[in-house]
């Protein structure tokens, strides 16, 4: 679990009664919480729950009918926040026809960020061996590393990943998510969206939406405690079942 411990207790993200409406459809029910550096946040619910909304407002790409959302103090909307967000999009967002060093080379560039960061980069990611392979010859978890590397130039203080383990084979989630710890422990706050519970177990906290709504912003443990259930994907069905 990520370790706190000499982080600065500022927070990185403040969110107060973000709303959000759609024509006649309340896809976020004011929305409130924060989060501070080094957390390891895991932002979990079913499809169709508002998480990709949530994500996006926190982008500031998303338009909001209520609330306020500011990262590292600045609104979400502020251009001098580009450069301190790391987002990775649950589709792939590199070039496939290019090899893994020439796409991490490529989005240095159009951060204007110095060769040295293209060895780092590859290096917290684990691709250091695979720099000049192309990306369309690896398999779909390395894929997601070269997705995670380019949302890491530049450093960023606050890391979105939406869904980043979808669909991958226990080892490389467990790897994965070893990345997303040691980046938290470094002071990074990393917000992982998932559908599945058991991903719970990897967090230090949790944010739980359904409908729109935040049901649970807590940590694992206090979320089996509070519902008295042996695993995560009870605790949230009696979650859901107490808020009917």
């Amino acid at each position: 679990m990520s370790n706190l411990m000499g982080q600065s207790t500022q927070s990185t993200i403040d969110v107060v009664d973000l709303s959000v409406v759609r024509g006649n459809n309340e896809i976020l029910k004011s929305i409130s919480f924060g989060a501070a550096p080094g957390e390891l946040i895991g932002l979990l619910g079913p499809s169709g729950s508002g998480k990709t909304t949530l994500m996006r407002s926190l982008l500031g790409v998303q338009a909001t009918t209520g609330g306020s959302a500011r990262i590292l103090g600045f609104e979400v909307r502020s251009p001098l926040l580009r450069a301190r967000i790391g987002y990775m999009a649950q589709g792939s967002a590199v070039y496939l026809d290019l090899s893994v060093e020439e796409n991490v080379r490529y989005f240095a560039g159009v951060l204007a960020e110095p060769p040295s960061e293209i060895s780092r980069v590859l290096d917290v990611v684990a691709l250091t061996s695979f720099a000049d392979r192309l990306v369309s010859s690896l398999s779909g978890g390395e894929q997601t590393r070269v997705s995670l590397g380019v949302a890491l130039i530049g450093s960023p203080r606050v890391l979105i990943l939406d869904e980043p383990t979808v669909g991958l084979d226990p080892i490389l989630r467990r790897d994965l998510w070893r990345t997303f710890d040691e980046l938290a422990t470094a002071g990074t706050t990393v917000i992982v969206s998932s559908h599945v519970m058991d991903e719970a177990t990897h967090c230090a906290r949790l944010l739980l939406l359904r409908d729109g709504q935040l049901l649970f912003d807590d940590t694992p443990a206090s979320l089996l405690v509070t519902s008295g259930a042996a695993n995560y994907d009870v605790a949230f069905e009696r979650l859901i079942e107490g808020t009917r």
